[in-house]
Order: structure tokens, then sequence, then C-alpha cells
């Protein structure tokens, strides 16, 4: 059991039979009586989103999740296939347990969090480098304020970038957002 107080961004933690990650924590102290805790956790299962409120002194159960490093192969319409590079062991995880699947990128490695050798999560680091394929005419000028246009990248997502963005280029992606964030 942990307290939670001890719940930080990216604990792991059972709570009702369903397997959490905090996202964010916040202590709530309001004049008398106890503090509340509110934490906004991703149910690894679902993937979705919520905040949980908990009183000072409660508990929940700790898990203990292993995170291993695997190799992206490929993906069809269902799954996606990674290699263990250790033992050369190759694994099919749904493509519904994986939230930011979009972003694999053949032959890259990609830390996964297993729960009961069960696939939980794809860790994706915050940015990630991708190439344009292909996006609008370069253009000059109108830098006053931020105007956007199209680009298609090379993982097939759609994107807005900035003006003088233009087709080859390298840029680096928001995983959490898809938008983008600078010139790589």
């Amino acid at each position: 059991m942990i307290s939670v107080t001890d719940l930080r961004a990216g604990t792991v933690f059972e709570d009702g039979g369903q397997i959490f990650q905090v996202l964010s924590y916040e202590h709530i102290k309001m004049g008398r009586g106890s503090a509340n805790i509110k934490v906004k956790v991703k149910d690894l299962k679902s993937g979705a989103t919520i905040t949980k409120s908990f009183i000072n002194g409660s508990r929940v159960d700790d898990i203990f999740v292993t995170k291993k490093d695997l190799q992206f192969l490929y993906k069809d319409l269902e799954n996606a296939y990674f290699m263990d590079p250790n033992n050369f062991e190759q694994v099919g995880i749904s493509l519904d347990k994986l939230s930011g699947h979009e972003f694999l990128k053949e032959g890259e490695n990609f830390s996964l969090s297993f729960y009961q050798n069960e696939p939980l999560s794809l860790n994706l680091a915050p940015k990630m480098k991708l190439r344009v394929l292909e996006t609008g005419p370069c253009a000059k000028g109108n830098s006053a304020t931020n105007v956007f246009k199209d680009a298609i990248l090379e993982n097939g997502i759609t994107t807005k970038v900035p003006l003088f963005i233009k087709t080859g280029d390298a840029i680096k992606v928001d995983t959490r957002t898809g938008a983008y964030s600078e010139k790589a």
C-alpha cells in the first residue's frame, strides 16, 4: 500500500481493480477539516484520463510495473509488432492499448510498460523529430502574426506548421498533442 500523499507524476497504482498512472498531483487544504488530494490520472487499460480525489491519509495499492526497451518492427490494422533486442523475441500488441502509436517509426527503440507480462502503455518522448513529406510552398513575410499551413509528416499525421517550413525539413512535434514544436 502507498499513501496518496506519495503519488507523484509517473507513479503507477491500482484502485478499484483499475491500473492508473499519475499525470499531475494537487494537495488542497481549505480552512478547517482534512486536506484533499486531487490527482489527474490515466487509466492504462482504456487510455481514459480522469481526475480522482482522495482524503489525506488514504492509501492505494502500489504495483510493480516493468519497463522494457523494444524495437518497433511494423504495424498492421490491429497490432503493432516489437522485438526484444536481447533475445529477439517478438511481441504483438493491440493498437487499442497503445495511445500514441501513430508516432512509431520502424527500426527505432521505444519504452513500453508491462504489468505481469501484459503490455500497459507506450512511453513516448515528449517531442519527436519527424520529416515533412508534403506541404505548401515556402513563403516569407507575414511574420507579425502566427500564420500556419498544413503539412503531412513521414508517419502520416497532418499538422499545422509555420510558413517557412518546406518539404523535406525535419521538425519536432509534441507527442501529446501532435502539434508543431520547433524546427529540428
